[in-house]
């Protein structure tokens, strides 16, 4: 018995086709940080170094102070600071450290580096 091939009608096709394009996405970030700890000042300058460098003009980076906002540390079941927190694109990740690391920074953002091709 022969399958039946049915076409689809719609715009979606060319809108799933232009947001899953890789390298274009928009990259949300959180970055939980505790005061002006040395770790919180490295991680949020090492962040903000890594992101321009690889993702100039795709990211939103959303920097929360747990000192001021305790709450939050809960919702986000945050166990150590800092910590950032990788909403979009997907799979969510999370990345606990100064962000000194920067290959594993760029591990776990799931960024491939084409600086060094």
């Amino acid at each position: 018995m022969k399958e039946k091939k049915t076409k689809v009608k719609g715009s979606t096709t060319k809108l799933d086709l232009k947001t899953s394009e890789p390298g274009k996405e928009k990259y949300i970030l959180r970055l939980y940080i505790t005061g002006t700890t040395n770790r919180s000042v490295l991680a949020l300058t090492n962040l903000k170094k890594i992101c321009e460098e690889y993702l100039e003009g795709r990211y939103e980076l959303e920097v929360i102070d747990l000192y001021q906002m305790p709450s939050l540390a809960k919702d986000e079941q945050i166990i150590a600071a800092p910590t950032l927190i990788k909403k979009l694109p997907l799979p969510f990740r999370r990345i606990i450290g100064d962000m000194s690391n920067v290959e594993k920074v760029l591990m776990g953002l799931d960024i491939k580096k084409v600086k060094d091709l």
